[in-house]
């Protein structure tokens, strides 16, 4: 069996940490839990997940100044993020790119397609 490709989740909502958590370990996944945008850039190196989900509404910073960050610095940079939020709008997937993610997947979410995303930005 090949190693387990490590997630980097960062969501605030216990149901959806749970939900999201319990979906990846089922596919094998290992998942780092931070419910906070200011400790992402740190749990990214010290970590160096394959892969970082992030909320785009947290209690401290926005996920987009989150996802900023982690571009801006040369040992997250190459990390794919998506941003996963349950509030996103016409033209908001602009927004999204621009301040570095890589892909947005909106809540609620189908759970093949959803794993299917994963998947495909894990493998690139």
């Amino acid at each position: 069996m090949p190693p387990s490709k490590t997630i980097l989740l960062v969501e605030d909502h216990e149901l959806n940490v749970k939900l999201i958590k319990d979906v990846l370990e089922y596919q094998g996944y290992t998942i780092v839990v931070s419910g906070l945008g200011a400790s992402t850039l740190d749990l990214a190196r010290e970590h160096r997940p394959d892969l970082i989900l992030l909320d785009i509404q947290l209690p401290d910073i926005p996920g987009t100044e989150a996802a900023r960050q982690l571009k801006a610095d040369d040992q997250t940079c190459a990390i794919p993020v998506i941003a996963v939020t349950a509030f996103a709008m016409k033209g908001d997937d602009a927004e999204f790119l621009a301040s570095g993610f890589d892909a947005h997947i909106a809540k609620p979410f189908n759970v093949r397609e959803f794993v299917q995303t994963i998947d495909n930005m894990v493998t690139k």
